[in-house]
């Protein structure tokens, strides 16, 4: 299994500024993962949350079963040191992806505080970041 975690504002994709996000909803990028996974052997569950106490405890979860994670921390990336923290005691690989370039952005954007302790980021390729995400965590798995 991979969980595909999201933090606040994407279930809003399709209608929260289309012209940066695109137009595809929330449904298709979780049909993507799924699809994206099937294809690569794995079972991927995708979650969204505006909470930050709960995308902590999925992190958990997923530090407690080995779980690999794809994570779109959005606004938290820039100052969720709880998230960093339930980051750091990951157990699997961890890839942090964005939908837009966040150093192509506003400058308070560029900062990512969870960056230093997932295995890697991949950023500004829209909905495709995800399925980058998904074939990196399946290569990795594949190979440890």
């Amino acid at each position: 299994m991979i969980l595909v975690l999201n933090g606040p504002n994407l279930r809003r994709l399709g209608t929260r500024e289309p012209d940066v996000y695109g137009a595809e909803a929330f449904d298709d990028l979780a049909a993507l993962c799924r699809d994206t996974g099937r294809e690569l052997g794995h079972h991927v569950e995708v979650r969204q949350t505006d909470d930050e106490a709960e995308l902590v405890g999925w992190l958990h979860e997923a530090a407690d079963g080995r779980i690999p994670v794809v994570l779109n921390p959005a606004a938290f990336t820039h100052y969720s040191y709880a998230l960093r923290d339930a980051i750091s005691q990951r157990t699997a690989p961890l890839v942090e992806v964005h939908i837009t370039n966040p150093a192509a952005r506003e400058e308070f954007r560029h900062t990512s505080v969870v960056a230093g302790v997932a295995t890697g980021t991949i950023a500004g390729f829209g909905l495709q970041s995800y399925v980058l995400a998904l074939h990196a965590i399946a290569e990795m798995n594949t190979t440890s």
